[in-house]
């Protein structure tokens, strides 16, 4: 409510200060038809009907000599029509997806991709902590504190004693194996997922 008394309040001090504008500065005598822009109004047509939905929609004559024209053009004149728009526009180039690779996603699988995309080794890894040898339990925390970045003592000691936990998540295969030595030394029981 308070943005509408907002808004009318901004639309009616428009409305005063364009209305004082014209009071003090515009005489009516010194306009005229030829002080506007011919480029501007150069159709003496009117505006057609809107159409509604059910309708077909009538289109303007110079449209539909537009597309006529166009329709006509071969596709080198096409291509330089398109440059031209572009540049004129100022339309920057997008990429286009090639139409090859759309029909070559669209197949179905083979069996023998399926059972090579099984067979692919995989790279990233979950490190989870199982379980702990409780006579190791204080080095395992400030293990787990080093390990973890932003935990404190009593964070680590938490985390600890509430396993199953996993330790870290999509962790290159080699940094895995070396947390996985790195929690083993200190007495504890880590699963790679």
């Amino acid at each position: 409510m308070q943005a509408i008394r907002v808004v009318t309040s901004e639309l009616s001090w428009c409305l005063r200060c364009s209305r004082r504008y014209w009071q003090r500065n515009v005489s009516f005598q010194s306009l005229s038809l030829q002080s506007f822009s011919p480029r501007r109004f150069n159709t003496t047509e009117a505006i057609p009907p809107v159409a509604l939905e059910n309708e077909e929609k009538q289109y303007a004559p110079k449209i539909q000599q537009l597309v006529k024209d166009i329709s006509q053009l071969t596709l080198l004149e096409v291509a330089d029509l398109n440059e031209l728009l572009k540049k004129t526009l100022k339309i920057a180039d997008t990429p286009m997806m090639a139409v090859g690779a759309v029909a070559s996603s669209a197949k179905p699988k083979d069996e023998e991709a399926e059972a090579s995309e099984a067979k692919q080794e995989k790279v990233n890894f979950n490190v989870k902590l199982t379980k702990f040898d409780d006579s190791k339990k204080v080095a395992l925390i400030k293990e787990v504190k080093n390990v973890v970045p932003g935990l404190n003592l009593v964070q680590a000691k938490k985390f600890v004693e509430s396993l199953p936990q996993l330790v870290k998540t999509d962790v290159p295969k080699e940094e895995a194996e070396k947390l996985k030595a790195a929690l083993e030394a200190v007495g504890a029981t880590v699963v790679l997922d």
